[in-house]
C-alpha cells in the first residue's frame, strides 16, 4: 500500500543507510520492504510515535532487517522464495511435530544429530528443540532464563554443532523449531548487569524503580504465576537498590517493551537465529509482552501489535520462517495470536491448541466426552494461513483452565470439577490409576496444577509397578487413543519426549538441588536408548505403542481430509462418552473420514442414523484407515470397545 507519510520516511532511510547496505545486491529486500512499509510504519507510529527518537529509531529498525537480510545463505534465501510461492505449505496433513530436550533426547547437539534417524523411524519431520541458549546453572526455569541471546549453552554444544544439526534436517526434509524468549532475560544477561551497574540506558530495557509505588499500583491487578515459589511480580535488587519486575522468577527480569530499543534488540535476535537455518521460531511468553497499570498485564493490545510489527519485520529479512505463539490463554484470548481483524494469520501462523489438550485430559478422567464436546464446539474458527499445534503432553504442567460455561454446559460445578481433576490426576481419588504430582496450589483460589508424564497419567506405571496386565493394556490404549485424536483433530500434531515408548515419571529430578523444587522435571524425561530398543522387539509395551504412533503417522500423511483448511465438522452423537467428527478434504469435499473415538472402558455404539444429517447413509458400510478392517456394525450401528479409536471411510 502506498502513503504519502510513511513512504516519504521510507526514501529518507534509504537514503541514510550505511553505504555498507546500500552497496549490496538486495533486489528481494527492497520489494518486500516496500511492500511491508506501510503497516511496519504504522505499527511503529502507534507504539513509539510519541517519542522524540522516533526517526532515528526507524532507521535502526529498517538497518536490523537489511543486515539480517544480507547475512542470510542463498540456499535459505530460495527456501523463502519456494515458500511463498506455497504460501499454505505448512497447513499439509504431511507435517508431524516432537518437543524435546536436547539431553533428555541425546547427550548434546552434536548427538542429536547422530540420532536424526530415529526421526525418520517415527515419521517425525518438525522437531521442536527445547531451549538451548546461555542460561545460569541452578537458575535457568529449564532454559527460559537466557543470558545470553546468541550463545548455546556449552553443556548442549555450540552455534557449529546447531549449524550442523540445522543441515541435517534439512537434508531429511525435517524442520528445526527453536524457542525465543521475548517477555524476560536473566538477572545475569549483559543488559542485566549493565543495569545493575547503574546504566540508565540498560536499566531502561526492565521495569525498574526505585520505591514500591509504583510496582504496589501494578500489583493490584497482576496475578501471581507462581504463587508457591515466586509469590508478587517484584524483586528487591540489592545491589541497585532498586525494585525490578520478575512476573515469573526473581531471576527473570521483565522486558519493557514500551523501549524501542528492545524491540529492535530483540528482532535482531530473531534474524539471527532465522539465519542460522531456524525454520520455525517458539515465541515465548508472548501475552506478557506489554505492562500496563490497572490491567492484568496478560493479552494487551500492544502485546499483539508487538508481535504484528515483528511478523511484518519478519517478513521481509526471513519470509520462510513461521512464528508459534506459546500463549496458554483462554479460547477467545489465544485465537488474537493469529491476529484480530484479519483474514490470514497477522501475528503468529501457529498457536498452542492448549484448551484442546485440557480438554482431552478431562475425557481420560471422567471417562466421558460431554466437556470435550462442548469446549471443542466453542473453541473459535481459526483464520486461514494459521493453524493449530495439538498436542497431550510438553515440558509444562498441566492446567484445567476451561471456560467455566462450558464446564456448567456439561453439567458440572467448575470449582468442584477442577478439585476431582487435580485429585484424579494425582491419584488421590479413590481407584484412579494416575500418577501425577499437583503443582503450584494457590491456598487463595484453590487453582491447582498437574505435573507427570502421560504414561503415568493414564496409568502405565500403576500398572507395572502391580504387574496388573489389564491395566497396563488400557493405558496403552488410552495413550494411542489420545494421539489419535491430535493427529486427526487438523493443525500439526505435537508429541512429546519419550510418549512413543511409554516412558514414565523420573523421580531422579529430587537429587538435583536444582530441580528439586519443581516437580514438572518429573515428566521431562532422559531416554534410555537401550530402553528404547524394545520398540523393535514384539510383545513388549515399547513395541506397542511406537508402532501404533508409526502406523498412524503414515496413515495421516496420505489422508488429504487430515490437511488445516477449517474442514473440520464436530457431531453431536447422542452418546455422552463419543467424540465424532467429519474430516473431509477441501477441494473435494466427498473424501471425508469419520473420527470416533470412545472415552469409556466399557464398550459403546454409535448410531449412525444421527449422521443422516451430514449427508451420511445410516446403512452404509465402512471400513476404518487405522485396522483397515471393517468395524463392527449391527444394523446402523457402530460398537467401539473401551478406549478404542476409528478413522471411519465409507467403502
Amino acid at each position: 500500500m502506498y502513503e504519502q507519510v510513511s513512504h516519504s520516511l521510507l526514501n529518507n532511510i534509504l537514503d541514510d543507510l550505511k553505504p555498507e547496505i546500500r552497496r549490496q545486491d538486495i533486489r528481494h529486500f527492497y520489494t518486500r520492504l516496500g511492500a511491508n512499509f506501510y503497516a511496519i510504519y504504522s505499527l511503529f507510529f502507534t507504539l513509539y510515535g510519541q517519542r522524540d527518537d522516533f526517526k532515528t529509531q526507524m532507521l535502526r529498525l529498517v538497518e536490523t532487517m537489511a543486515k539480517g537480510y544480507i547475512a542470510r545463505s542463498a540456499e535459505l534465501e530460495q527456501s523463502d522464495i519456494a515458500r511463498e510461492q506455497d504460501h499454505n505449505w505448512f497447513l499439509s496433513q504431511q507435517w508431524v511435530g516432537m518437543a524435546l530436550y536436547t539431553n533428555g533426547f541425546a547427550d548434546n547437539l552434536a548427538d542429536l544429530a547422530d540420532k536424526t534417524q530415529y526421526f525418520q523411524e517415527l515419521g517425525i519431520n518438525m522437531v521442536h528443540i527445547m531451549p538451548i541458549l546461555m542460561c545460569p546453572t541452578g537458575k535457568s526455569d529449564g532454559g527460559y532464563a537466557v543470558s545470553d541471546f546468541r550463545q548455546i549453552d556449552d553443556r548442549l554444544g555450540t552455534l557449529n554443532d546447531l549449524r550442523r544439526l540445522a543441515e541435517e534436517f534439512r537434508k531429511r526434509d525435517i524442520l528445526l523449531v527453536l524457542d525465543i524468549v521475548l517477555n524476560h532475560t536473566s538477572d545475569e544477561h549483559e543488559w542485566a548487569q549493565k543495569a545493575i551497574n547503574g546504566e540508565q540506558r540498560y536499566q531502561d530495557y526492565y521495569f525498574v524503580f526505585g520505591n514500591r509505588e509504583v510496582p504496589d499500583m501494578f500489583e493490584q491487578s497482576m496475578p501471581e504465576i507462581f504463587p508457591e515459589s515466586n509469590p508478587g511480580n517484584f524483586t528487591w535488587n540489592e545491589a541497585m537498590q532498586k525494585w525490578v519486575m520478575t512476573v515469573f522468577h526473581n531471576y527473570q527480569w521483565d522486558l519493557n517493551y514500551s523501549n524501542p530499543e528492545v524491540f529492535v534488540a530483540m528482532l535482531d535476535i530473531i534474524l539471527f537465529w532465522a539465519n542460522q537455518g531456524v525454520d520455525i521460531l517458539r515465541l515465548d511468553a508472548v501475552a506478557f509482552l506489554w505492562k500496563k497499570i490497572g490491567s492484568t498485564c496478560q493479552n494487551e493490545r500492544n502485546a499483539h501489535l508487538i508481535l504484528q510489527l515483528m511478523k511484518d519485520c519478519c517478513q521481509v529479512t526471513a519470509p520462510g520462517v513461521l512464528f508459534i505463539a506459546e500463549a496458554i490463554v483462554t479460547p477467545v484470548e489465544m485465537i488474537k495470536y493469529f491476529g484480530e481483524d484479519a483474514i490470514i494469520a497477522k501475528e503468529c501462523e501457529i498457536a498452542y491448541n492448549a484448551t484442546l489438550m485440557a480438554l482431552l485430559w478431562d475425557g481420560i478422567a471422567t471417562q466421558n466426552a460431554r466437556l470435550l464436546y462442548q469446549g471443542v464446539k466453542n473453541l473459535p474458527a481459526k483464520l486461514e494461513r494459521a493453524t493449530w499445534l495439538n498436542y497431550v503432553r510438553c515440558h509444562d504442567d498441566i492446567g484445567f483452565g476451561f471456560d467455566d460455561n462450558d464446564i456448567r454446559a456439561a453439567g458440572y460445578d467448575p470449582y468442584a470439577h477442577r478439585q476431582f481433576l487435580v485429585n484424579y490426576f494425582s491419584g488421590q481419588f479413590e481407584g484412579s490409576p494416575a500418577r501425577g504430582m499437583v503443582f503450584m496450589h494457590n491456598e487463595t483460589t484453590g487453582d491447582a496444577r498437574i505435573s507427570g508424564s502421560m504414561a503415568s497419567l493414564v496409568g502405565l506405571e500403576a500398572g507395572q509397578e502391580t504387574n496388573d496386565q489389564a491395566l497396563i493394556d488400557n493405558a496403552v490404549k488410552k495413550i494411542v487413543l489420545l494421539h489419535s485424536l491430535i493427529l486427526s483433530f487438523g493443525g500439526i500434531p505435537l508429541l512429546y519426549n519419550g510418549d512413543a515408548l511409554g516412558v514414565i515419571n523420573d523421580y531422579s529430578y529430587r537429587d538435583d538441588p536444582h530441580k528439586s523444587n519443581d516437580n514438572r522435571w518429573i515428566h521431562r524425561p532422559k531416554i534410555n536408548w537401550e530402553r528404547a530398543e524394545l520398540r523393535k522387539k514384539q510383545g513388549t509395551t515399547e513395541y506397542v505403542l511406537f508402532n501404533a504412533m508409526k502406523k498412524m503417522i503414515a496413515i495421516r500423511k496420505e489422508t488429504s481430509a487430515f490437511a488445516d483448511f477449517n474442514n473440520r465438522e464436530l457431531v453431536d452423537i447422542d452418546n455422552q462418552h463419543l467424540l465424532c467428527y467429519l474430516r473431509f478434504d477441501h477441494q473435494r469435499p466427498s473424501e471425508r473420514v469419520l473420527v470416533v473415538a470412545n472415552f469409556a472402558a466399557s464398550p459403546q455404539y454409535l448410531d449412525l442414523a444421527l449422521l443422516r444429517s451430514k449427508g451420511i447413509d445410516p446403512f452404509t458400510r465402512f471400513v476404518d484407515l487405522y485396522s483397515g478392517r471393517q468395524p463392527a456394525q449391527y444394523d446402523r450401528h457402530i460398537v467401539l470397545q473401551g478406549f478404542q479409536f476409528y478413522w471411519l471411510t465409507q467403502i
